[in-house]
């Protein structure tokens, strides 16, 4: 049992490591931009090479190489000498499962911006990017192209994992066609598609989504089988298909946004097909236990607040994706926890009886 003491100071511990964590992720971004991990190679190089190959000083890189020892994405060998740890090569953009695009997005000026005013969000539910910038998140990617590809990147590499385990997680046999709703650069159907070839599919997303997708169909031969089709879905869902797959889409809206979203996907529904919603569905009471959505890190919590200052959405819970169904025509039939893409979970929903003469489900 913990003393009064040494419970207080694990506490000074846990505040001052939490104070800090934007320090770490600029420290990450720095490694990325700096290429330390593509410079080190597959073998210990001295700090001093390093830096000479970056166009860096040889002392601040030694500074910078031994914090990301402390942080476990590199080792000192021997003093002054550095390689990369299985965590720190996935830093290497050349990797399949880099997740390089990914930390330049989340430590991105614009994105990290925001957050300066979570707590004006908190008093006022507003949302904060916004404020800062006249402008939405995503009006703001459609005008820089730069960063937009960077945004296509790092969803990308996010669903990676997702991507390998949806496949053989769901019942994809019921099923004659997919339509991946906002579904970027093809990465998450690509995966569907390669593991279940009677399967044809349509990615749906803005033009500016869709700017990368051709690269990935054509990377798995998959251009005969998957059509793109550039739209809004708060508009519009292109029909045709008996599964829509919806995958981190919905968080990124309000509950009304995602009424709209979801009762354009039921509007096209054929009477045996389904909506697949792939998003964390957060307990109705926080779980610091060992399967618990707080076992990231908090990382799902964080993404919340990501939400809220960024782009108005929420991660939400069972009861919160039920409703928002029930609100657009659906009927949510299963939520299955998508056990090697933690934190993540398949809900599956369907079309609500109708009755003649119903009225139509408020958007």
């Amino acid at each position: 049992m913990d003393t009064p003491a040494s419970a207080e100071g694990d506490g000074r511990e846990l505040i001052a490591r939490l104070a800090f964590g934007g320090m770490a992720a600029q420290t990450l971004r720095a490694a990325v931009r700096l290429g330390v991990v593509e410079l080190l190679g597959d073998a210990p190089r001295p700090a001093a090479d390093v830096a000479a190959d970056a166009g860096a000083a040889p002392q601040p890189m030694l500074r910078l190489l031994r914090a990301l020892t402390a942080l476990g994405l590199v080792r000192e060998d021997a003093p002054g000498s550095f390689s990369v740890t299985p965590a720190g090569a996935l830093l290497d953009p050349g990797r399949p499962d880099s997740l390089a695009s990914f930390v330049r997005l989340f430590t991105e000026p614009v994105v990290v911006r925001a957050w300066e005013q979570l707590d004006g969000s908190v008093r006022t539910g507003e949302i904060a990017f916004d404020a800062v910038f006249g402008t939405d998140f995503f009006s703001h990617l459609a005008q820089h192209p730069q960063l937009s590809a960077e945004f296509n990147a790092a969803m990308s590499q996010a669903t990676a994992e997702t991507a390998a385990a949806l496949p053989h997680a769901f019942d994809f046999g019921r099923f004659t066609r997919v339509t991946d709703v906002g579904g970027g650069d093809g990465t998450l159907l690509a995966a569907v598609l390669d593991a279940h070839p009677h399967l044809t599919g349509v990615v749906f997303d803005t033009a500016e989504g869709l700017a990368e997708t051709p690269i990935t169909l054509a990377r798995h031969g998959l251009a005969e089988r998957c059509s793109l089709n550039p739209g809004d879905f708060f508009h519009s869902v292109p029909g045709g298909s008996d599964l829509y797959l919806v995958k981190s889409v919905l968080h990124d809206w309000t509950d009304d946004q995602v009424v709209t979203v979801l009762t354009r996907c039921r509007e096209v529904l054929p009477p045996d097909g389904a909506v697949l919603i792939v998003e964390p569905v957060l307990p109705e009471v926080v779980d610091t236990g060992a399967d618990s959505a707080v076992t990231d890190g908090g990382i799902t919590y964080l993404s919340d607040l990501n939400m809220l200052v960024n782009v108005g959405g929420r991660e939400r819970t069972r009861g919160d994706f039920e409703d928002v169904c029930r609100r657009a025509g659906l009927t949510v039939t299963s939520v299955t926890p998508l056990a090697d893409a933690a934190p993540f979970s398949l809900i599956e929903a369907r079309g609500q009886a109708r009755r003649e003469g119903a009225r139509e489900p408020r958007a």
